[in-house]
Protein backbone atom coordinates (compact mmCIF):
# COMPACT_ATOMS: atom_id res chain seq x y z
CA UNK A 1 0.00 0.00 0.00
CA UNK A 2 3.04 2.44 0.98
CA UNK A 3 4.32 1.48 -2.63
CA UNK A 4 1.59 2.44 -4.30
CA UNK A 5 1.33 5.78 -2.33
CA UNK A 6 4.66 6.90 -3.17
CA UNK A 7 4.19 5.87 -6.85
CA UNK A 8 1.31 7.75 -7.16
CA UNK A 9 3.31 10.46 -5.45
CA UNK A 10 6.34 10.40 -7.60
CA UNK A 11 4.79 12.34 -10.68
CA UNK A 12 3.12 15.27 -8.69
CA UNK A 13 6.27 15.75 -6.62
CA UNK A 14 8.36 15.72 -10.21
CA UNK A 15 6.13 18.14 -11.54
CA UNK A 16 5.97 20.68 -8.67
CA UNK A 17 10.16 20.47 -9.04
CA UNK A 18 9.95 21.41 -12.58
CA UNK A 19 7.78 24.25 -11.83
CA UNK A 20 9.52 25.29 -8.78
CA UNK A 21 13.30 25.08 -11.49
CA UNK A 22 11.65 26.93 -14.01
CA UNK A 23 9.27 29.22 -12.28
CA UNK A 24 10.53 32.08 -14.21
CA UNK A 25 10.26 30.69 -17.25
CA UNK A 26 6.17 30.13 -17.07
CA UNK A 27 5.60 33.17 -14.60
CA UNK A 28 6.70 35.40 -17.39
CA UNK A 29 4.56 33.47 -19.81
CA UNK A 30 1.44 33.77 -17.17
CA UNK A 31 2.48 37.10 -16.28
CA UNK A 32 1.66 38.29 -19.87
CA UNK A 33 -1.32 36.68 -20.25
CA UNK A 34 -2.77 38.11 -16.86
CA UNK A 35 -1.47 41.46 -17.78
CA UNK A 36 -3.58 41.32 -21.57
CA UNK A 37 -6.96 39.91 -19.16
CA UNK A 38 -6.17 42.72 -17.08
CA UNK A 39 -6.02 45.48 -19.82
CA UNK A 40 -8.25 43.94 -21.76
CA UNK A 41 -11.06 44.21 -18.84
CA UNK A 42 -10.02 47.67 -17.75
CA UNK A 43 -10.49 49.41 -21.53
CA UNK A 44 -13.62 47.69 -22.25
CA UNK A 45 -12.26 45.78 -24.74
CA UNK A 46 -10.12 48.08 -26.07
CA UNK A 47 -7.05 46.62 -25.99
CA UNK A 48 -7.64 43.36 -28.36
CA UNK A 49 -9.41 45.24 -31.20
CA UNK A 50 -7.49 44.59 -34.53
CA UNK A 51 -6.36 47.98 -34.75
CA UNK A 52 -4.68 48.74 -31.44
CA UNK A 53 -3.19 44.93 -31.95
CA UNK A 54 -1.49 46.29 -35.65
CA UNK A 55 -0.62 49.38 -33.53
CA UNK A 56 1.37 47.37 -31.00
CA UNK A 57 3.55 45.34 -33.15
CA UNK A 58 4.34 48.91 -34.93
CA UNK A 59 4.96 50.25 -31.90
CA UNK A 60 6.96 47.49 -30.41
CA UNK A 61 8.81 45.91 -33.26
CA UNK A 62 12.11 48.01 -32.93
CA UNK A 63 12.16 46.84 -28.90
CA UNK A 64 11.42 43.29 -29.93
CA UNK A 65 14.09 43.37 -32.63
CA UNK A 66 17.16 44.79 -30.44
CA UNK A 67 16.07 42.93 -27.38
CA UNK A 68 17.16 39.84 -29.71
CA UNK A 69 20.53 40.92 -30.04
CA UNK A 70 20.41 42.46 -26.17
CA UNK A 71 20.36 38.88 -25.08
CA UNK A 72 23.18 37.95 -26.70
CA UNK A 73 25.06 40.70 -25.09
CA UNK A 74 24.02 40.00 -21.91
CA UNK A 75 24.03 36.15 -21.60
CA UNK A 76 27.62 37.32 -23.02
CA UNK A 77 28.14 39.18 -19.63
CA UNK A 78 27.83 42.56 -20.96
CA UNK A 79 25.74 45.24 -21.63
CA UNK A 80 25.14 47.94 -24.16
CA UNK A 81 23.76 51.27 -23.21
CA UNK A 82 24.21 52.81 -26.88
CA UNK A 83 21.38 51.32 -28.71
CA UNK A 84 18.84 53.58 -28.36
CA UNK A 85 21.42 56.42 -30.02
CA UNK A 86 22.40 54.21 -32.63
CA UNK A 87 19.14 53.86 -33.16
CA UNK A 88 18.96 57.77 -34.10
CA UNK A 89 21.81 58.45 -35.40
CA UNK A 90 21.07 55.37 -38.21
CA UNK A 91 17.75 57.01 -39.12
CA UNK A 92 19.08 59.92 -39.10
CA UNK A 93 21.42 58.58 -41.90
CA UNK A 94 18.53 57.51 -43.34
CA UNK A 95 17.35 60.24 -43.81
CA UNK A 96 19.89 62.12 -45.22
CA UNK A 97 20.81 59.89 -47.92
CA UNK A 98 16.91 59.08 -48.81
CA UNK A 99 15.49 63.13 -48.50
CA UNK A 100 18.55 65.27 -49.39
CA UNK A 101 21.04 62.98 -51.19
CA UNK A 102 18.03 61.25 -53.01
CA UNK A 103 19.28 57.58 -52.76
CA UNK A 104 17.18 54.91 -53.75
CA UNK A 105 15.84 52.46 -50.88
CA UNK A 106 18.01 49.23 -52.35
CA UNK A 107 21.15 51.16 -51.66
CA UNK A 108 20.17 52.70 -48.56
CA UNK A 109 18.78 50.15 -46.37
CA UNK A 110 21.81 47.47 -46.76
CA UNK A 111 24.40 50.53 -46.33
CA UNK A 112 22.51 52.03 -42.84
CA UNK A 113 22.85 48.10 -41.98
CA UNK A 114 26.44 48.37 -42.60
CA UNK A 115 26.88 51.39 -41.10
CA UNK A 116 25.37 49.87 -37.53
CA UNK A 117 27.71 46.74 -38.15
CA UNK A 118 30.63 48.65 -38.09
CA UNK A 119 29.51 50.54 -35.26
CA UNK A 120 28.61 47.43 -33.28
CA UNK A 121 32.27 46.23 -34.40
CA UNK A 122 34.25 49.06 -32.94
CA UNK A 123 32.47 49.06 -29.89
CA UNK A 124 33.03 45.34 -29.81
CA UNK A 125 36.75 45.27 -30.17
CA UNK A 126 37.53 47.50 -27.19
CA UNK A 127 35.48 45.59 -25.35
CA UNK A 128 36.50 42.21 -26.01
CA UNK A 129 40.45 42.52 -27.16
CA UNK A 130 41.43 45.78 -24.75
CA UNK A 131 39.08 44.60 -22.09
CA UNK A 132 37.91 48.03 -21.17
CA UNK A 133 34.19 47.39 -19.48
CA UNK A 134 31.03 47.64 -22.00
CA UNK A 135 29.69 49.69 -19.39
CA UNK A 136 31.85 52.42 -20.16
CA UNK A 137 32.47 51.47 -24.23
CA UNK A 138 28.77 51.60 -24.86
CA UNK A 139 27.99 55.09 -22.81
CA UNK A 140 31.10 56.62 -24.52
CA UNK A 141 28.44 55.24 -27.76
CA UNK A 142 25.61 56.31 -26.78
CA UNK A 143 26.80 60.20 -25.93
CA UNK A 144 28.27 59.87 -29.36
CA UNK A 145 26.01 58.76 -31.22
CA UNK A 146 23.44 61.42 -29.91
CA UNK A 147 25.83 63.76 -30.79
CA UNK A 148 26.07 62.59 -34.56
CA UNK A 149 22.15 62.41 -34.46
CA UNK A 150 22.44 66.18 -34.01
CA UNK A 151 25.35 66.98 -36.21
CA UNK A 152 23.80 65.22 -39.00
CA UNK A 153 19.99 66.80 -38.82
CA UNK A 154 21.30 70.03 -37.49
CA UNK A 155 18.48 69.71 -34.97
CA UNK A 156 15.65 69.51 -37.55
CA UNK A 157 13.64 67.02 -38.17
CA UNK A 158 14.40 65.64 -42.09
CA UNK A 159 11.52 63.78 -43.96
CA UNK A 160 9.12 62.34 -45.64
CA UNK A 161 10.71 58.91 -47.20
CA UNK A 162 9.04 57.36 -50.14
CA UNK A 163 6.41 54.91 -49.69
CA UNK A 164 9.03 51.66 -50.77
CA UNK A 165 11.00 52.54 -47.62
CA UNK A 166 7.68 53.56 -45.27
CA UNK A 167 6.83 50.04 -45.97
CA UNK A 168 9.35 48.81 -43.91
CA UNK A 169 7.17 49.49 -40.77
CA UNK A 170 4.01 50.40 -42.08
CA UNK A 171 3.27 47.85 -45.16
CA UNK A 172 0.94 45.23 -44.57
CA UNK A 173 1.27 41.36 -46.24
CA UNK A 174 -1.44 41.71 -49.19
CA UNK A 175 -3.81 38.92 -49.63
CA UNK A 176 -2.61 36.61 -52.21
CA UNK A 177 -6.53 35.32 -52.62
CA UNK A 178 -7.86 38.48 -53.31
CA UNK A 179 -10.48 38.52 -50.39
CA UNK A 180 -10.54 41.75 -48.35
CA UNK A 181 -11.67 40.78 -44.83
CA UNK A 182 -11.42 38.81 -43.58
CA UNK A 183 -7.54 38.61 -44.92
CA UNK A 184 -7.19 34.83 -45.85
CA UNK A 185 -3.54 34.87 -46.20
CA UNK A 186 -3.43 36.14 -42.94
CA UNK A 187 -5.02 33.22 -41.05
CA UNK A 188 -3.27 30.38 -43.17
CA UNK A 189 0.08 32.14 -42.09
CA UNK A 190 -1.15 32.39 -38.80
CA UNK A 191 -2.17 28.62 -38.84
CA UNK A 192 1.25 27.29 -40.72
CA UNK A 193 2.97 29.44 -38.02
CA UNK A 194 1.43 27.48 -35.26
CA UNK A 195 1.70 23.75 -36.59
CA UNK A 196 5.10 24.60 -37.26
CA UNK A 197 5.85 25.71 -33.42
CA UNK A 198 3.90 22.67 -32.46
CA UNK A 199 6.31 20.16 -34.61
CA UNK A 200 9.04 21.48 -33.90
CA UNK A 201 8.57 21.16 -30.42
CA UNK A 202 6.65 17.82 -30.53
CA UNK A 203 10.40 16.71 -32.46
CA UNK A 204 12.44 18.60 -29.91
CA UNK A 205 10.91 16.66 -26.90
CA UNK A 206 11.13 13.24 -29.11
CA UNK A 207 14.65 13.79 -29.27
CA UNK A 208 15.43 14.76 -25.96
CA UNK A 209 13.30 11.54 -24.45
CA UNK A 210 15.79 9.52 -26.90
CA UNK A 211 19.03 10.49 -24.75
CA UNK A 212 17.52 10.72 -21.49
CA UNK A 213 17.46 14.70 -21.37
CA UNK A 214 13.64 15.44 -21.28
CA UNK A 215 12.46 16.86 -18.00
CA UNK A 216 9.10 18.66 -18.97
CA UNK A 217 6.12 17.01 -17.76
CA UNK A 218 3.85 16.28 -20.47
CA UNK A 219 0.40 17.90 -19.19
CA UNK A 220 3.26 21.18 -19.05
CA UNK A 221 4.71 20.51 -22.67
CA UNK A 222 1.09 20.66 -23.68
CA UNK A 223 -0.38 23.90 -21.55
CA UNK A 224 2.80 25.74 -22.90
CA UNK A 225 2.49 25.30 -26.67
CA UNK A 226 -1.18 24.61 -27.12
CA UNK A 227 -1.22 28.35 -25.15
CA UNK A 228 1.59 29.93 -27.71
CA UNK A 229 -0.63 28.12 -30.73
CA UNK A 230 -3.68 29.17 -29.98
CA UNK A 231 -2.90 32.91 -29.23
CA UNK A 232 -0.79 32.68 -32.86
CA UNK A 233 -3.82 31.88 -34.65
CA UNK A 234 -6.02 33.71 -32.45
CA UNK A 235 -4.41 37.08 -33.43
CA UNK A 236 -3.50 36.41 -36.52
CA UNK A 237 -7.49 36.05 -37.17
CA UNK A 238 -7.81 39.82 -35.22
CA UNK A 239 -5.25 40.74 -38.09
CA UNK A 240 -7.28 39.56 -40.77
CA UNK A 241 -10.29 41.29 -39.86
CA UNK A 242 -8.26 44.71 -40.16
CA UNK A 243 -5.49 44.87 -42.99
CA UNK A 244 -3.77 41.66 -42.67
CA UNK A 245 -0.36 40.84 -41.47
CA UNK A 246 2.03 44.04 -40.85
CA UNK A 247 5.42 43.51 -42.58
CA UNK A 248 7.49 44.37 -39.13
CA UNK A 249 5.69 41.17 -37.92
CA UNK A 250 6.96 38.95 -40.48
CA UNK A 251 10.41 40.74 -40.14
CA UNK A 252 9.95 40.07 -36.17
CA UNK A 253 8.92 36.54 -36.26
CA UNK A 254 11.82 35.47 -38.95
CA UNK A 255 14.34 37.27 -36.59
CA UNK A 256 13.24 34.92 -33.91
CA UNK A 257 12.89 31.75 -35.64
CA UNK A 258 16.52 32.77 -36.64
CA UNK A 259 18.11 33.51 -33.27
CA UNK A 260 16.03 31.06 -31.30
CA UNK A 261 17.93 28.25 -33.39
CA UNK A 262 20.77 29.96 -33.07
CA UNK A 263 21.00 29.90 -29.38
CA UNK A 264 19.38 26.01 -29.05
CA UNK A 265 21.09 24.50 -31.83
CA UNK A 266 24.00 25.30 -32.88
CA UNK A 267 27.90 25.26 -31.82
CA UNK A 268 28.03 29.09 -31.34
CA UNK A 269 25.28 29.58 -29.00
CA UNK A 270 25.89 27.10 -26.54
CA UNK A 271 29.70 28.98 -26.61
CA UNK A 272 27.76 32.26 -26.31
CA UNK A 273 26.26 31.05 -23.06
CA UNK A 274 29.46 29.06 -21.91
CA UNK A 275 31.09 32.12 -22.30
CA UNK A 276 28.54 34.22 -19.90
CA UNK A 277 28.63 31.64 -17.48
CA UNK A 278 32.37 31.14 -16.94
CA UNK A 279 34.70 33.02 -19.27
CA UNK A 280 37.96 31.69 -17.77
CA UNK A 281 36.55 28.30 -18.11
CA UNK A 282 35.09 28.82 -21.68
CA UNK A 283 38.85 30.17 -22.71
CA UNK A 284 40.76 26.86 -21.08
CA UNK A 285 38.17 24.76 -22.98
CA UNK A 286 39.35 26.17 -26.01
CA UNK A 287 36.68 28.51 -26.95
CA UNK A 288 37.56 31.76 -28.49
CA UNK A 289 35.72 34.21 -26.00
CA UNK A 290 37.46 37.62 -27.67
CA UNK A 291 35.97 36.63 -31.04
CA UNK A 292 32.26 35.71 -29.27
CA UNK A 293 32.71 38.94 -27.06
CA UNK A 294 33.20 40.77 -30.55
CA UNK A 295 30.35 39.15 -32.67
CA UNK A 296 27.89 39.57 -30.18
CA UNK A 297 28.65 43.20 -30.14
CA UNK A 298 28.65 43.60 -34.28
CA UNK A 299 25.28 41.69 -33.97
CA UNK A 300 23.72 44.15 -31.76
CA UNK A 301 25.11 46.85 -33.64
CA UNK A 302 22.81 45.58 -36.76
CA UNK A 303 19.99 44.80 -35.07
CA UNK A 304 20.34 48.58 -33.95
CA UNK A 305 20.53 50.07 -36.93
CA UNK A 306 17.62 47.62 -38.37
CA UNK A 307 15.37 48.78 -35.70
CA UNK A 308 16.81 52.82 -36.55
CA UNK A 309 15.37 52.28 -40.15
CA UNK A 310 11.97 50.63 -39.08
CA UNK A 311 11.32 53.33 -36.34
CA UNK A 312 12.29 56.29 -38.98
CA UNK A 313 10.22 54.48 -41.42
CA UNK A 314 7.19 54.69 -38.82
CA UNK A 315 7.66 57.87 -38.14
CA UNK A 316 7.94 59.18 -41.66
CA UNK A 317 10.78 61.21 -40.64
CA UNK A 318 13.84 61.74 -38.74
CA UNK A 319 14.17 63.62 -35.88
CA UNK A 320 17.24 64.68 -32.98
CA UNK A 321 15.57 62.74 -30.39
CA UNK A 322 14.96 59.21 -32.08
CA UNK A 323 15.54 56.58 -29.70
CA UNK A 324 16.03 58.38 -26.60
CA UNK A 325 15.88 55.98 -23.62
CA UNK A 326 15.18 52.81 -26.29
CA UNK A 327 17.89 51.49 -24.69
CA UNK A 328 16.35 51.12 -20.75
CA UNK A 329 13.20 49.52 -22.59
CA UNK A 330 15.53 47.05 -24.67
CA UNK A 331 17.66 46.10 -21.13
CA UNK A 332 14.43 46.02 -19.00
CA UNK A 333 12.68 43.52 -21.69
CA UNK A 334 15.28 41.32 -21.71
CA UNK A 335 15.70 41.00 -17.81
CA UNK A 336 12.05 40.84 -16.93
CA UNK A 337 12.11 37.66 -19.73
CA UNK A 338 14.79 36.29 -17.67
CA UNK A 339 18.14 37.32 -17.90
CA UNK A 340 20.41 36.83 -15.96
CA UNK A 341 22.54 40.05 -14.30
CA UNK A 342 25.85 37.78 -14.23
CA UNK A 343 25.28 36.05 -17.34
CA UNK A 344 25.11 32.95 -18.97
CA UNK A 345 21.49 32.65 -18.87
CA UNK A 346 18.49 33.95 -20.86
CA UNK A 347 16.42 32.70 -23.70
CA UNK A 348 14.99 33.98 -27.14
CA UNK A 349 11.34 33.53 -26.43
CA UNK A 350 11.95 35.20 -22.53
CA UNK A 351 13.28 38.04 -24.45
CA UNK A 352 10.18 38.23 -26.82
CA UNK A 353 7.91 38.08 -23.64
CA UNK A 354 9.48 40.43 -21.86
CA UNK A 355 9.21 43.10 -24.82
CA UNK A 356 5.77 42.07 -25.22
CA UNK A 357 4.98 42.63 -21.93
CA UNK A 358 6.88 46.27 -21.61
CA UNK A 359 5.02 46.97 -24.53
CA UNK A 360 1.47 45.69 -23.47
CA UNK A 361 1.94 47.94 -20.43
CA UNK A 362 2.92 50.92 -21.88
CA UNK A 363 -0.12 50.81 -24.27
CA UNK A 364 -2.69 49.62 -21.92
CA UNK A 365 -1.85 52.45 -20.07
CA UNK A 366 -1.79 54.97 -22.69
CA UNK A 367 -5.63 53.92 -23.58
CA UNK A 368 -6.47 54.38 -19.95
CA UNK A 369 -3.98 57.54 -20.17
CA UNK A 370 -2.07 57.35 -17.47
CA UNK A 371 0.56 60.37 -17.56
CA UNK A 372 4.72 59.36 -18.36
CA UNK A 373 5.65 59.96 -15.32
CA UNK A 374 3.54 56.91 -13.86
CA UNK A 375 4.13 55.14 -16.50
CA UNK A 376 7.97 55.87 -15.68
CA UNK A 377 7.51 54.22 -12.30
CA UNK A 378 5.18 51.47 -12.75
CA UNK A 379 7.81 50.01 -15.52
CA UNK A 380 10.54 50.68 -12.86
CA UNK A 381 8.90 48.87 -10.41
CA UNK A 382 8.46 46.25 -12.65
CA UNK A 383 11.73 45.83 -13.67
CA UNK A 384 12.99 46.04 -9.84
CA UNK A 385 10.78 43.30 -9.01
CA UNK A 386 11.90 41.03 -11.98
CA UNK A 387 15.58 41.46 -11.04
CA UNK A 388 14.68 40.70 -6.93
CA UNK A 389 13.06 37.28 -8.39
CA UNK A 390 15.99 36.27 -10.35
CA UNK A 391 18.17 36.96 -7.20
CA UNK A 392 15.81 34.95 -5.14
CA UNK A 393 15.80 31.96 -7.43
CA UNK A 394 19.22 32.26 -7.50
CA UNK A 395 19.73 32.33 -3.80
CA UNK A 396 16.73 29.40 -3.37
CA UNK A 397 18.78 27.10 -5.41
CA UNK A 398 21.92 27.47 -3.80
Amino acid sequence: MALTKSAAETPRSSAARYLSNHLREYGMLLALVVIMIFFQIVTDGTLMRPVNITNLFLQNSYIIIMALGMLLVIVSGHIDLSVGSVVGFVGALAAIMLVHWQLPTFVVIPACLLVGILIGAAQGYWVAYWRIPSFIVTLAGMLVFRGLSLWILQGQSVGPFPRNFQALSTGFVPDLFGVDKPNLTALLLGLVAAGTILFMAARSRKRHQKFGMEEEPFGFFIARNGLIALAIIYISYLLSTYRGLPNVLITMAILTAIYAFLTKSTTIGRRIYALGGNEKAAKLSGINTERLTFLAFVNMGMLAALAGLIFAARLNTATPKAGVSFELDVIAAVFIGGASMSGGVGKIIGAVVGACIMGVMNNGMSILGIGIDYQQVIKGLVLLAAVIFDVYNKNKQT
